[in-house]
């Protein structure tokens, strides 16, 4: 099987997060990146689907790309897709699921358009490999995507597999949990260090803490988890242990941090601590139960960074426009900590008792967020 030299790779990425995801290719030293709407394309050699996917923090799955071309029949689909190098990739026991999606296009039914990119690969790879009859698929999975935008049609493969969101240290979690992903986007987007406070006084499940002491340590975000590409033929295994091994130099572990995770629930407290602890973090993240307006910071020039309850459901939105009201109060007291906070509620501003400095539109799943963003005046 010949190995491909130079790759394409599409990091796919919520909307509004893609200049942090652009940011975390380019500190892996590729260059060449393309910014598009939810995904960075980017060139590479085939070593970066394992650090890709070891070390991109926000991004939703690195896909890497087969073909490109219109396809506006049935027919142009068909002979376009046998056409690629399937042979390259996918070894002749390959399982080949196919998934898809079409908008603005001709072609509008996924189903078809799955079946015939199927039909058109496994016809490729009888082809090349001698194959008398259909191919096994008893062997490792390479899973297909077929992406038709506007008659141009995207075939990609999985690198990742499950969702890099699954960082594989999730025992438990609240009803409205972040991904983890999103969280080390907020994380990112604050000017913290990892020797400042930083404080999160609605942690829930502890996401927002979690991802922030992988950061502050440097932990590679997918170092205890398995990827789809893991048993790919023509990713040669040593590639693999190359970044594994990279990844454990790289972490720092001895830096000292002061990170700090409240609830109201007792409950969240302790599932928050499980997954530090399945995070490998053991005891460097603080948890405490405790109100929001109980929050006494002690120490200068730290940062919050906190998702809130949304206020959405029928009961709660008193409590969470008292919530919001009480932690301004609070903050005010505190002019040189930051204050970061993602919430639905449009009425945050007003409620918190200031205008934030910076706001960012962004997408909780499908729920369009605001990241109300306050900077401290830093004190010496």
């Amino acid at each position: 099987m010949p190995k491909p030299k130079k790759i394409t790779l599409i990091a796919t990425t919520a909307m509004g997060l893609e200049s942090i995801v652009a940011k975390e290719v380019k500190a892996l030293g590729y260059e060449d990146v393309t910014v598009e709407n939810g995904r960075v394309r980017y060139e590479a050699d085939v070593a970066a689907i394992p650090r890709s996917n070891l070390w991109l923090r926000s991004a939703d799955r690195v896909k890497l790309v087969i073909g490109e071309f219109e396809a506006k029949t049935f027919d142009n689909l068909f002979e376009q897709t046998k056409a690629l190098p399937w042979e390259d990739y996918i070894p002749e026991d390959g399982s080949v699921p196919v998934i898809g999606k079409s908008v603005k296009s001709t072609l509008y039914s996924v189903r078809d358009c799955q079946s015939i990119v199927k039909k058109a690969i496994v016809e490729r790879m009888r082809k090349m490999y001698g194959l008398a009859s259909r191919i096994e698929e008893s062997g490792p999975e390479h899973k297909v995507e077929i992406a038709i935008h506007k008659d141009q049609a995207l075939l990609t493969l999985d690198t990742s597999g499950a969702g890099l969101h699954k960082r594989g240290y999730r025992t438990g979690q609240g009803e409205a949990p972040l991904k983890e992903t999103m969280a080390a986007a907020l994380v990112q987007l604050t000017n913290w260090h990892p020797n400042e406070p930083f404080v999160d006084p609605f942690c829930g499940s502890g996401t927002i803490p979690i991802e922030a002491a992988l950061i502050g340590q440097n932990i590679a975000p997918g170092f205890n988890r398995e990827f789809a590409s893991e048993s790919w033929d023509f990713i040669p295994y040593s590639l693999w242990e190359k970044a594994f091994n990279e990844a454990e130099e790289a972490a720092n572990y001895d830096q000292e941090l002061n990170i700090t995770g409240l609830d109201v629930d007792g409950r969240m407290i302790e599932t928050a601590k499980a997954n530090a602890i399945e995070a490998g973090l053991g005891d460097l993240i603080s948890w405490k139960q405790m109100q929001v307006k109980d929050f006494k910071p002690k120490e200068k020039n730290g940062y919050v960074v906190g998702n809130p309850p949304y206020g959405e459901r029928l009961g709660d939105k008193e409590e969470v426009e008292q919530m919001y009201k009480d932690f301004g109060v609070i903050m005010r007291d505190h002019p040189s900590w930051s204050v970061y906070v993602i919430t639905s509620n449009e009425k945050f501003e007003k409620l918190y008792g200031l205008p934030a400095t910076k706001r960012r539109k962004l997408y909780n799943g499908y729920i369009k967020i605001d990241y109300y963003q306050y900077f401290g005046k830093k004190e010496r």
